[in-house]
């Protein structure tokens, strides 16, 4: 049966049960028509469209990706009703043009306390197994959404309650959202559907279309320069080896997608010692937190790398910061980039110094390589390519308000 006739079959269908069940109101019958719809848009509308190089994302079953639904989910993950005080959404720490990161050290929440961590970007997140920088719990953007809307400690959103959802009812244009998404509008708008709309989205949001992408998977070879040609052999070659944290097409070694093994690591990359460590409160150690082994101390994900001109400040607690980070201008035109420069520049030299002694640090990824600085420049200006302009401004991404 194709589509079109399952769409007049079903549709008949609920014409002959309306006709039956004459004490029905109107607006219920309209209602069964919309979740009929509903059903027919979940069945699946939603075509990937991905980049060269870029396996199909896993997606769970019990949430299909539809159109429907990533539109609703853009429209929630910029709805300030989703905060306790109606002052946050989620893209006030996720913005847009800087790859949905904030460019803070430390995001705060309505509240005004500070998170014991730094934004992360959300560039292709779809292909992430494990979220957040050091909880191997939040295996999912669904279960992950949770943290920022009621979480505790800290207060981000601030939601104490589902009450919410009310006042998501009595806007007009959540009752043509929801229904377009699940059917019906007056039950479909619950706690779970949200975060399910939200992580629909979140995992729509691909990006491969850096001047890397250009060159390496569209067969571009102009899109990089010599320098940049011998920064990418650098990351990739034997004496920094960037490419065993930072590997594959989204620069990370957290990876899942069609076809492959689930794979995630956290590491200890020395930029504190064990002393830090020991001073500072039990949110801030990394994977221990979590863990309470010893060894995890200091242990957080290797972030993927795409996008990294704009995701300064870098590391879990943005250790790594431009000189000029209290430039009112830092996120505008070319001192956006003279700031990722700069940052990254510390990065590297970092790295390459073999970091600080620490117990937890894995010397056998973290060790000390000999490079010139005109090499460390080179390796700079290949990261830059990694950023993809057109996923910063594309305006199916972008908040509807």
């Amino acid at each position: 049966m194709n589509f079109m006739k399952l769409r007049i079959s079903l549709l008949s269908v609920l014409m002959i049960g309306c006709s039956i069940l004459p004490f029905q109101k109107e607006e219920s019958n309209n209602d069964l028509l919309l979740a009929a719809l509903g059903i027919l848009a979940t069945a699946s509308d939603w075509v990937w469209d991905l980049p060269p190089g870029f396996p199909v994302p896993n997606v769970p079953s019990d949430n299909p990706m539809t159109k429907a639904k990533v539109e609703l989910g853009r429209h929630l993950f910029n709805e300030k009703v989703l905060s306790g005080d109606e002052t946050m959404s989620c893209g006030s720490c996720h913005i847009q043009s800087l790859a949905f990161a904030d460019g803070k050290d430390f995001p705060t929440g309505i509240t005004n306390d500070a998170h014991p961590r730094n934004s992360q970007h959300l560039s292709n997140v779809a292909y992430l197994p494990r979220l957040t920088w050091s909880n191997p719990k939040m295996s999912s953007l669904e279960i992950q959404a949770r943290a920022p809307m009621f979480g505790e400690s800290p207060i981000e959103l601030g939601l104490s309650s589902n009450a919410f959802l009310d006042k998501l009812k009595s806007k007009s244009i959540y009752k043509t959202l929801f229904a377009n998404a699940y059917g019906n509008a007056e039950t479909a708008v619950n706690e779970q559907n949200v975060r399910f709309a939200i992580a629909s989205f979140q995992r729509s949001m691909i990006s491969g279309n850096s001047k890397y992408d250009q060159y390496a998977f569209r067969n571009n070879k102009s899109a990089l320069n010599a320098s940049e040609i011998r920064g990418l052999n650098l990351f990739n070659g034997e004496v920094a080896e960037c490419f065993h944290c930072h590997g594959g097409f989204n620069f990370t070694d957290t990876s899942f997608h069609g076809g492959a093994q689930e794979e995630f690591f956290y590491h200890s990359n020395g930029i504190h010692d064990d002393v830090y460590y020991a001073g500072v409160p039990s949110n801030k150690r990394g994977l221990y937190d979590l863990t309470g082994i010893a060894s995890d101390t200091g242990k957080f994900r290797a972030p993927s790398l795409r996008n990294i001109g704009v995701t300064y400040p870098y590391m879990h607690d943005g250790s790594f910061m431009c000189d000029d980070a209290n430039n009112p201008n830092i996120t505008m035109g070319k001192t956006k980039t003279d700031c990722a420069r700069d940052a990254l520049t510390k990065v590297v030299d970092h790295y390459r110094s073999g970091g600080q002694n620490h117990s937890g640090k894995d010397a056998t990824l973290i060790r000390a390589f000999t490079i010139t600085n005109s090499q460390r420049d080179d390796m700079v200006n290949f990261l830059l390519t990694l950023t993809d302009d057109e996923f910063l401004t594309n305006p199916k991404f972008a908040s509807p308000f």
